[in-house]
């Protein structure tokens, strides 16, 4: 792919061959592209697309698709993390960007005892995610999950290794001696406040493996993220 030729994102490219206002929008008055200038495209769903421009308009971009190609990928391995989203909405969405940047498929807001948030703007979220594929040109937007009861998640079948990070005394093993490479891996992330007991005994009871990821105790945005980021380096 051309670093050079600016990459948009565009969900329905295969059937509808225009971008939406926002991406219009940013083509014709922020890059002020023209009739015939070459972009790329991504769907979100592991595609790029080459297109040319056929009409310009703030609101309905219209372009003519000229070759479509998968992105490269060697990874073999799938990273979910579900988190309890933070007070703080930013954090939330600097976890989103982060580790859409870094390689993430799902991620999945959990309501647990401690949240501190109880609703999430999910579209908020997905803006985050598609800014960051465009950034760091990627093909694959993750999948968000909607605010998920906790119990009713860990209670839900998962396939791979099903690991918590919880903060409480309880023996547990560093994630590196826990987690095999080239398996799908899911991590649960508490809030602030941490994990309540009966939480815990849950997600054991359900066949989640309690890890630590270090002797640092990090907010709940930063061990997101290192839980994801580790997963990728047992990888490499």
């Amino acid at each position: 792919m051309n670093d050079n030729v600016p990459l948009f994102y565009a969900p329905d490219i295969d059937s509808v061959s225009e971008l939406s206002e926002d991406e219009s929008l940013h083509c014709a008055r922020v890059l002020r592209l023209k009739k015939d200038d070459s972009i790329t495209i991504t769907d979100g769903k592991g595609f790029f697309y080459s297109a040319n421009i056929t009409d310009v308009n703030s609101k309905h971009c219209q372009v003519s698709v000229t070759k479509r190609w998968p992105q490269k990928t060697t990874r073999n391995y799938k990273v979910h993390i579900a988190v309890a989203p933070t007070k703080n909405m930013d954090r939330m969405e600097w976890f989103v960007e982060k580790a859409t940047e870094i390689g993430i498929d799902t991620i999945t807001c959990l309501h647990c005892r401690h949240s501190e948030r109880n609703v999430i703007k999910l579209q908020r979220l997905y803006k985050t995610g598609i800014s960051a594929i465009k950034q760091s040109q990627q093909a694959l937007l993750p999948q968000i999950n909607e605010m998920t009861d906790f119990y009713e998640f860990v209670s839900s079948p998962h396939i791979g290794f099903n690991m918590i990070a919880h903060c409480s005394d309880d023996c547990k093993q560093h994630i590196k001696d826990v987690y095999t490479p080239d398996s799908n891996a899911l991590i649960l992330i508490g809030p602030e406040g941490g994990f309540s007991p009966d939480e815990i005994n849950a997600a054991l009871s359900a066949g989640f493996i309690p890890v630590s990821l270090g002797g640092n105790r990090l907010r709940t945005e930063t061990a997101a993220l290192v839980a994801c980021h580790t997963i990728h380096l047992l990888n490499q």
